[in-house]
């Protein structure tokens, strides 16, 4: 897909960091956009951020508030969004969440929480919406993380996660192919949102040092790599330079990342 003009937009996580990011660069373009997420008041101050950036008076606009762990509220919510808007020809999956900690502190209901948002809520998204999507075919982009190729001190529970999500979307990119239909997936770096901010306020002293000298990528700046990846048809975007180093190093030179890593850790712990 190369052109957004007039196309349909689903956004989950659309109301914050990424997602809104992403939202507001695919009105740019002339799409029209749909955002989901939780909280109906943050959803109606970012579609004011997303109809400014409108380019002709035929784009339309909406936030549904749903809850992508929960089947029952997926289910209910798109029924009343393909009833008012139509299928999709762009779905991305934002919606994710981190709270890093030792693996000790990771109680069941956290673990539970976490696979719950950041991989059942894409299997809940895709499950419903891909039927539809058939039809005409589309674009579809589940962001993971560059935790998703790279297990980090800290993230035992999100790695999990992220990293089920690149696999769920390259076996769903070889079934989907016959139907027109493009799987990609997002494996942004550290980006300064309210997300990472949250994750700020958990992480063990080791992972603070290992992400110390990495670079923290804008919202703004991820989007753009991200309507780019869709363009190019790029299964793995990883935005940044030193996400796509760090990727092409965990592929053929495991050890030096290793190494890196445990030298911030031990580093840290002989404190």
């Amino acid at each position: 897909m190369k052109d957004f003009k007039n196309k349909l937009v689903y956004i989950t996580g659309g109301s914050s960091g990424i997602g809104l990011a992403t939202a507001k660069l695919m009105a740019v373009e002339g799409a029209s956009v749909i955002i989901f997420s939780r909280r109906q008041a943050i959803l109606d101050e970012a579609l004011k951020q997303i109809r400014s950036c409108s380019v002709n008076p035929g784009q339309k606009f909406s936030g549904r508030s749903m809850d992508v762990s929960k089947r029952d509220s997926v289910e209910t919510v798109f029924s009343s969004a393909l009833t008012e808007f139509g299928v999709p020809d762009v779905l991305i999956n934002c919606a994710g969440r981190a709270y890093p900690r030792y693996f000790e502190d990771i109680t069941y209901q956290q673990f539970d929480d976490t696979l719950k948002t950041n991989l059942y809520g894409i299997w809940n998204v895709c499950s419903v919406l891909v039927p539809h999507m058939k039809v005409k075919g589309g674009v579809i982009i589940n962001v993971s993380s560059m935790v998703g190729f790279l297990g980090v001190f800290g993230y035992c529970d999100y790695a999990a996660s992220k990293f089920a999500i690149v696999g769920f979307s390259e076996s769903l990119k070889s079934e989907l192919k016959k139907y027109n239909i493009s799987v990609q997936v997002l494996c942004p770096p550290d980006t300064d949102t309210p997300g990472f901010a949250t994750e700020n306020l958990t992480k063990p002293a080791e992972t603070k040092a290992i992400s110390a000298n990495a670079k923290v990528m804008s919202s703004d700046a991820v989007a753009k790599e991200l309507i780019a990846g869709i363009r190019k048809n790029t299964f793995m975007i990883i935005p940044g330079f030193d996400g796509k180093l760090t990727y092409f190093l965990k592929r053929h030179m495991p050890f030096i990342i290793d190494r890196v890593m445990d030298m911030a850790i031990n580093k840290t712990q002989t404190r």
